[in-house]
């Protein structure tokens, strides 16, 4: 593959893409499967015929993919979120990464007549989670789960990684060297990479907002390319000293998103969009690197794999990980369903392949076919299975309009955004009668798909979506304003400089 043929179908294969990402909301099936779909299509043995088999590039391009999208979602992280989820997530990306790994390796072994080694390095490369699509789902099928249990998923998502990626590694060098290390030195290299990863990444994510939050750029869209510079040296300078590159960039991001005070939704929008674009690339990279009719040949194996991989070492691991949790048995029903399994295991498929390990192409072959296996069903099903369980609620609608102000200095100000919905007390009176804070605004407010620019004998209604302008520290007031009696959420959307005078809301 020339720089001449990327150029040519590469903006092509960008843009089916993305607009696919619309056939999959109305199919409710995860977009990724589509763009593995269209890289096979794309592939030697599809209709583009493009021969490519470079596990090294693909490998390159998929850990820098999973850095960058590791980074937008520790930056999209709300600390409520990991503060909710870090304990049970820790547990289930550390114990339970092993225990998958463990249950699916000894089954491997004795299914496929490998040794115990090549058995757990399978289930070590099919360790980690991808939530990322889960949620991508979720939001497709207008349902959420309750804050703890999604918290707990989106934050595993951000930190299970690293365990697999370091098995991975370290069971590879057992078996091209064909001579076991002792438990001291994995352990000793593991708590390395975890300790330097976490202290890099928290350390270089404080200095970060700190930089980012005081220079003055000249031009706003240069703070995305800051942000962007500072993410991906985070991983890259972890990486090179030995530590967790990925528990770095995500903690990076999550430092960094609590701490901004600057053109925040202009960066998180950018990183978004960069996060969408990794997700494409890769999974079309490696959609070109599979092939069909080898995948065919190992369905058989495959579909046992991925049998075990769903409905045993899936809830082994999170039943034997969350003893003590104050998850109910329904919730860890689902969180055990909610294994789906995304880019992670082929990218880590490559390390067996460029180490030259026998039966190294049909490690790859058959982490492909559970993978897109786990995508097809299990991300088809979470919405009915959180249903089935009683654990589905409707998610409130997105607004077609959004207010976006940005700002290149500091300021104190958020926009949020809240919406109404029949058990809130606010439905029904005049904005100028609710109990606002000082120098708050209702700047404005979607109804059915319409703007209308509020007064202050603007009656709310139910289906309303507000955009309050506030001081930061009168976020908890307002937000309990409208989150007392019916449960309902808001989020900073965008900041900007302070108004000179207070008119006051609710005055015409």
């Amino acid at each position: 593959m020339t720089i001449d043929v990327v150029l040519t179908i590469g903006p092509w294969l960008l843009l089916l893409g993305v607009l696919l990402t619309k056939l999959s909301r109305r199919l409710n099936v995860p977009a990724l499967l589509f763009f593995v779909i269209v890289g096979m299509l794309a592939g030697s043995e599809g209709l583009g015929g493009i021969a490519f088999e470079n596990y090294q590039i693909t490998q390159d391009v998929g850990l820098v993919a999973l850095a960058l999208i590791l980074f937008a979602g520790g930056l999209d992280t709300s600390p409520r979120a990991f503060s909710l989820g870090i304990w049970p997530a820790v547990s289930l990306a550390t114990l339970g990464v092993v225990l998958t790994a463990l249950v699916l390796g000894v089954f491997a072994a004795w299914w496929l007549g490998w040794s115990l080694l090549e058995g757990l390095l399978l289930g070590s490369i099919v360790g980690s989670t991808d939530a990322a699509a889960v949620f991508l789902v979720l939001r497709n099928q207008n349902t959420k789960l309750a804050r703890p249990l999604e918290s707990t998923l989106e934050v595993e998502s951000g930190i299970n990684d690293p365990m697999a990626v370091f098995m991975t590694i370290v069971l590879t060098e057992v078996l091209m060297i064909d001579k076991g290390l002792s438990v001291g030195d994995i352990l000793l290299r593991l708590g390395y990479q975890a300790v330097s990863g976490t202290l890099i990444g928290i350390g270089f994510g404080i200095a970060a907002a700190w930089a980012i939050n005081r220079v003055r750029l000249e031009s706003t869209g240069l703070y995305p390319v800051m942000t962007f510079a500072l993410g991906l040296g985070t991983y890259s300078f972890t990486d090179a000293v030995g530590g967790s590159g990925f528990v770095a960039v995500y903690l990076a991001g999550l430092m960094i998103g609590q701490r901004l005070t600057v053109s925040q939704r202009l960066i998180l929008d950018f990183h978004d969009g960069l996060a969408w674009l990794m997700q494409i690339v890769m999974f079309v990279a490696l959609g070109l690197l599979s092939f069909p009719s080898r995948l065919w040949a190992v369905a058989d194996d495959g579909l046992m794999l991925s049998a075990v991989l769903m409905v045993v070492a899936r809830p082994v691991a999170v039943f034997v990980s969350l003893p003590f949790s104050r998850f109910t048995l329904r919730e860890r029903l689902l969180i055990s369903w909610v294994g789906l399994r995304g880019a992670v295991p082929i990218i880590l498929a490559t390390f067996p392949v460029l180490a030259g390990l026998p039966n190294s192409l049909l490690f790859f072959d058959l982490i492909f076919f559970a993978v897109v296996t786990s995508v097809l069903l299990q991300g088809t099903t979470i919405s009915w299975a959180a249903r089935v369980l009683g654990l589905r609620s409707q998610r409130r609608p997105e607004p077609r309009h959004r207010l976006h102000i940005t700002s290149i200095e500091q300021t104190d100000r958020r926009i949020m955004d809240y919406y109404l919905d029949h058990k809130s007390r606010s439905v029904g009176q005049l904005i100028r009668d609710l109990p606002w804070p000082h120098e708050t605004f209702v700047a404005m407010i979607v109804r059915g798909g319409h703007v209308l620019a509020p007064r202050g004998q603007t009656r709310l209604e139910i289906g309303d979506h507000l955009f309050v302008l506030c001081r930061k520290r009168d976020q908890p007031e307002i937000t309990r304003l409208f989150e007392e009696g019916m449960g309902s959420a808001a989020a900073p959307t965008a900041e900007r400089p302070a108004p000179e005078t207070d008119p006051g809301i609710g005055r015409d």
